[in-house]
């Protein structure tokens, strides 16, 4: 984790740029007014809440009650911090395979609720964004919608494909990885590879069973449904920091001014998006170029946009930074596994495992 915490510095490079640039001073800022930035701030973090409730309702659902509530969603929002200080967004799903799995929880099952996890929120994110990306095409910023269509189109697809693709084939580790590891990592590589393409068969197993049941379509609705709301919490929250300093900006133009610069903050340039994601909202609200940024005159300021990325990105980094060194440190009480000891062989098993035990190894003929 050290190296993220070192890399929240360089998250702040573009900021100053665009503070320099446009000579945005601290008092530009502070006229957001405290308020308006605390209730942005806490809109954010019931986003970040209820993707964490979106996570525990995924896993309870699949796993049983083997963890509380409070300790799955607490994990989720954590594990956002790896999210926010990386590029594209990648990580927080290993975070989550990381804590099941510590709850004794088999690598493919903790997989298999991380990828459900992760594909019912880039779905319901990438169908805003395409959105997005339509009405900009429609109202003529072409570069804008190019960017926003490419970015979230290629990204939704890769992984909506990927997941569905799961439970018609069992994917293996690439043919070029496994030329790499074998010429660089000899017999330690040959070990990880045997392990990855275990793991990844299993995980393809766990689709083909479960991709058809009632349960999981019910589970990807609900996944879906709730991380649409929480991407439209994200809009409320810059509708809340707009509307403070006097831009005018409805509801709908709003969350799609948000979700446009989030496919361009996915672009892998930068960490966190910082930066293309400030560039982004002000380029798709004024239909500008990208490259020559020059705001019309009663146009959005930069302030209101430096103001909306503190609340919204600077301030939860130290939020689910706490949540996720406090998740380190803790110290894990596994759930109790109640053993029956079999009257037939003697052999100590475990309670759920009990009956189809009895059945496959001494059923009666």
């Amino acid at each position: 984790m050290d190296w993220r915490i070192a890399v929240i510095p360089a998250t702040m490079i573009p900021i100053i740029i665009i503070i320099i640039q446009f000579d945005i001073k601290l008092e530009d800022v502070l006229a957001i007014g405290a308020l308006p930035f605390i209730a942005a701030a806490l809109v954010m973090m019931a986003k970040l809440g209820l993707q964490g409730l979106k996570l525990s309702y995924i896993a309870r659902t699949f796993l049983g009650p083997f963890d509380s509530i409070k300790n799955l969603v607490a994990m989720r929002v954590g594990s956002e911090f790896i999210k926010f200080t990386t590029p594209m967004f990648v990580g927080a799903e290993f975070a989550v395979i990381y804590y099941l799995t510590k709850k004794r929880v088999s690598p493919a099952k903790a997989a298999w609720v991380a990828i459900v996890d992760i594909v019912t929120e880039v779905l319901a994110g990438g169908v805003l964004s395409i959105l997005a990306g339509v009405l900009a095409l429609l109202s003529g910023a072409y570069v804008v919608a190019t960017i926003v269509l490419a970015t979230s189109i290629t990204v939704t697809t890769i992984w909506t494909v990927l997941f569905f693709l799961s439970s018609k084939h069992t994917f293996q580790v690439p043919k070029g990885i496994v030329k790499l590891v074998r010429t660089f990592g000899k017999e330690r590589g040959e070990k990880y590879l045997k392990q990855s393409n275990e793991w990844l068969e299993e995980v393809c197993t766990l689709s083909r069973e479960n991709l058809g049941l009632t349960k999981t379509k019910k589970v990807f609705v609900v996944g879906f449904l709730t991380a649409l709301i929480a991407w439209i919490l994200y809009g409320i929250s810059f509708l809340i920091i707009a509307n403070s300093v006097g831009f005018s900006i409805e509801f709908v133009e709003s969350v799609m001014a948000v979700m446009g610069a989030n496919a361009i903050a996915n672009l892998p340039i930068t960490v966190g998006g910082s930066g293309l994601a400030e560039f982004g909202i002000v380029a798709y609200i004024h239909n500008l170029d990208p490259f020559n940024l020059v705001i019309p005159e009663k146009g959005l300021e930069w302030n209101a946009v430096i103001g909306w990325r503190i609340a919204t990105y600077y301030l939860p980094i130290v939020v689910t930074w706490v949540l996720l060194v406090k998740l380190a440190l803790s110290k894990y009480t596994r759930p109790e596994t109640v053993q029956n000891k079999c009257p037939v062989c003697g052999k100590l098993i475990s309670d759920s495992e009990f009956a189809i035990h009895l059945e496959s190894k001494h059923q009666t003929k």
